[in-house]
């Protein structure tokens, strides 16, 4: 993959190794409720969430200095990829006659306060509806080579692909009705449900946003295609539980089936149409 030549996005923020400070504890009350209800929207379990943070909630010191151009590759690739989302949702917004909000996205190694509570590494990149930014510590992307045996620069670029389709999807109101179907008692997991639903759907954007970046940048080399398919096969839910329970529950699924997210990122790549990716039509999935 040809990233280095793409637009560096300056909505990145470094706060890798920096630590919570003491403050208001997380846990509890209508707090817990609200971090927990939109963990599991995302597909991270709950506990993990408000387990991860303790009682601290104030982040100390400002966000590290970008790094100079060529210093930290690691940085200069997640903000290129970035930068090409901006570009690619930015222009599909204005065709439609609406304004993409560009999303911030933190790196960080240590516990993190997001908008929708205190986050550790165990929960895996994430993005958060309530402070529209996305939330990677790039330890995952180790974890995608090595446990997930998804390697190459495209099956990272597809996780923060993947992210961004939430901060998409919270710009065009899918969120928002997603969480008051979820008040209204709709189900939130299981196969069928609206957790899977809303990550397939990302899955599609994320194909989207390869097919556009594509045809802007001609940045991807033979195989690349294939690495971010790796990927998107290896972190199914199916094939995830089976790995850690030697059998599959179809009753928790939260991120859909590895056949399943393969071909939404496949429909989204081969589309590029935002109409293509409705996975809340009943018979879609």
């Amino acid at each position: 993959m040809r990233w280095q030549g793409g637009r560096s996005s300056s909505n990145v923020e470094d706060k890798r190794g920096m630590r919570l400070g003491p403050g208001l504890a997380a846990g509890g009350g209508l707090g817990a409720v609200v971090i927990a209800l939109i963990s599991m929207l995302l597909g991270a379990d709950p506990r993990e969430v408000l387990n991860g943070g303790g009682p601290a909630t104030q982040q100390q010191q400002q966000p590290n200095a970008p790094p100079a151009p060529g210093q930290d590759t690691a940085y200069d690739f997640v903000s290129k990829i970035l930068g090409s989302t901006e570009d690619v949702w930015g222009a599909e917004f204005q065709r439609q006659g609406m304004t993409y909000q560009q999303p911030k996205l933190d790196l960080f190694t240590n516990p993190v306060q997001s908008g929708c509570g205190t986050a550790s590494a165990e929960v895996g990149p994430f993005y958060c509806p309530r402070d529209h930014k996305v939330y990677l510590d790039l330890a995952f992307f180790r974890d995608l080579r090595e446990r997930f045996q998804a390697p190459g620069e495209f099956a990272e670029a597809y996780v923060i692909a993947h992210e961004v389709g939430h901060h998409v999807q919270s710009q065009l109101g899918i969120t928002q009705k997603v969480e008051e179907a979820v008040s209204r008692g709709d189900p939130r997991e299981g196969a069928e449900g609206l957790s899977v639903r809303t990550e397939l759907q990302a899955d599609c954007f994320a194909g989207i946003w390869a097919s556009k970046s594509e045809q802007r940048q001609h940045w991807l080399d033979t195989g690349d295609v294939e690495s971010a398919l790796a990927a998107a096969t290896a972190i199914g839910d199916d094939r995830l539980q089976r790995e850690a329970r030697g059998t599959v529950v179809p009753e928790s699924f939260t991120h859909g089936t590895s056949a399943q997210r393969v071909r939404w990122f496949r429909r989204g790549m081969e589309s590029g149409d935002l109409r293509r990716c409705d996975t809340f039509q009943a018979s879609s999935l």
